[in-house]
């Protein structure tokens, strides 16, 4: 059985930085997609930033393009979201996802639906 856990979140000043680490079990990722992904309040879960396990290759959201970076750590079964430069706005809970993919698709998931497991969220909260 697939488990991911998230940890990292805090409260930070704007400016400031976190680091949130996804640690994932349960079998072998090598075909996934993992993701993160956020949720402010009354808002719809927003798409953040996407790694394919095997080869690294990333994608980041427009948004946080140049400030937030994800990366993987193979010997430890880990994702982890660098995040710089925050500010309010990036307030938010932040989950971890994974999503198989099968040979052949090459693009990036960047909607929801499209992964097939979530960790339980961190929430990151950013003070003006």
């Amino acid at each position: 059985q697939v488990q991911l856990v998230e940890s990292g979140g805090g409260l930070v000043q704007a400016g400031g930085s976190l680091r949130l680490s996804c640690a994932a079990s349960g079998r072998t990722f090598s075909s996934y997609l993992m993701g993160w992904f956020r949720q402010a309040p009354g808002k719809e879960r927003e798409f953040v930033a996407t790694i394919r396990w095997n080869g690294g290759n990333t994608y980041h959201a427009d948004s946080v393009e140049g400030r937030f970076t994800i990366s993987r750590d193979d010997a430890k079964n880990t994702v982890y979201l660098q995040m710089n430069s925050l500010s309010p706005e990036d307030t938010a809970i932040y989950y971890c996802a994974a999503a198989r993919q099968p040979l052949g698709i090459t693009y990036y998931y960047t909607h929801s639906q499209e992964y097939d497991y979530w960790g339980q969220g961190t929430q990151v909260t950013v003070s003006s």
